[in-house]
């Protein structure tokens, strides 16, 4: 079955269209920050008599839709485009050094005074692998609605890029509504660019409000697609639950779905209901950021002319590569996705 749905040939050919590819990423750009602490040298502070946690090494990233970004700069993808915007602050200048250490334009990354750049403060004892070594995360978002000229700014920079990408992927992370990139009138804007540029792959990827989409290929995961946006650890879905509200969504949004199901792989919508089997990885791994690394497998192999389902192997392939880098923000490259596809078909002969 697995070298039905793509042979090592056709992954070759695939990838070498990859820096061929042009991809804008709309939406909200965090600031992954990790501190790295070493328990070892840990003191009373004076003033207080609690630890001061002494941190030996500052690393930054750029998260949420700038993971996206990291995964297909390290795919090799030939050009790339953030859309969004930013505060004028110190994590600003953070995430625009690393997002143009990817090889991403930020043009149209606006910078606004009256807004945060947010950003995931995540301490770590540096000793211990994996998220387990994680303490307490410091968040910092927006939560008021975002201003109308950064919102108008955003879709005159969507319309301006559109003639000029061969994809558009919308990563909506902010979970109060109208408080990140992606709001209303934005949604509504990307519905009717979607409609009038058919050639042009929009995906779209939301945290609590992936039912609002329209005209774009959505990737829910499995308890999204059912209505659970809270699953509790060992929930499952009923596979013909899943597709009977999977049935539902397409008929609303108009377009395909990538529905992801974390370790399982995937279920393509389109062109029939097809279930794509994930990789079995062995050892430790961390899931952060696991399907923003399948979004960019997935667009990007569109880009490069795969079908729904061969896409849907790509986008497996990477984040099953992702997986296995602890206490980072995981990436793959172009190298490494033959011998994962090897191991795949093993696992599905």
């Amino acid at each position: 079955m697995s070298a039905d749905l793509l042979s090592i040939e056709r992954l070759e050919e695939i990838i070498s269209r990859f820096s061929s590819s042009r991809i804008a990423v709309l939406g909200d750009f965090f600031l992954d920050k990790y501190l790295d602490v070493d328990p070892a040298l840990e003191e009373p502070s004076v003033e207080t008599g609690l630890p001061a946690h002494q941190v030996s090494a500052v690393r930054c990233y750029p998260g949420a839709a700038g993971t996206v970004v990291s995964n297909l700069s390290a795919l090799q993808t030939g050009e790339l485009h953030a859309i969004g915007f930013t505060g004028d602050d110190g994590e600003a200048y953070e995430l625009r050094r690393g997002l143009k250490h990817l090889r991403c334009s930020t043009d149209h990354l606006h910078t606004t005074s009256d807004r945060f750049t947010p950003t995931y403060l995540k301490p770590r004892n540096m000793t211990i692998p994996g998220l387990i070594g994680e303490h307490s995360r410091y968040d910092t978002k927006n939560r008021q609605p975002t201003p109308r000229d950064t919102e108008q700014s955003v879709i005159a920079s969507l319309g301006e890029l559109v003639g000029q990408v061969d994809a558009v992927i919308v990563m909506d992370q902010v979970e109060a509504r109208d408080c990140g990139a992606v709001t209303g009138p934005v949604r509504d804007r990307l519905a009717e660019l979607a409609e009038q540029h058919k050639s042009v792959h929009f995906w779209a990827d939301s945290r609590r409000r992936i039912h609002e989409y329209r005209n774009l290929i959505i990737k829910p995961n499995e308890f999204e697609a059912v209505g659970n946006e809270s699953p509790l650890p060992g929930d499952t879905v009923d596979v013909d639950e899943l597709r009977a509200a999977v049935g539902q969504m397409q008929a609303k949004t108009g377009a395909p779905l990538f529905i992801t199901r974390g370790a399982d792989g995937m279920f393509v919508s389109d062109p029939e209901w097809t279930p794509v089997p994930g990789v079995r990885v062995t050892g430790d791994t961390d899931t952060t950021g696991a399907g923003d690394s399948a979004t960019a497998g997935c667009v990007l192999a569109l880009c490069s002319g795969a079908s729904f389902v061969e896409a849907a192997v790509i986008g497996n392939l990477v984040a099953s590569i992702t997986v296995q880098q602890l206490a980072t923000t995981g990436t793959a490259s172009p190298d490494e996705l033959i011998p994962r596809l090897k191991l795949w078909h093993e696992q599905n002969a």
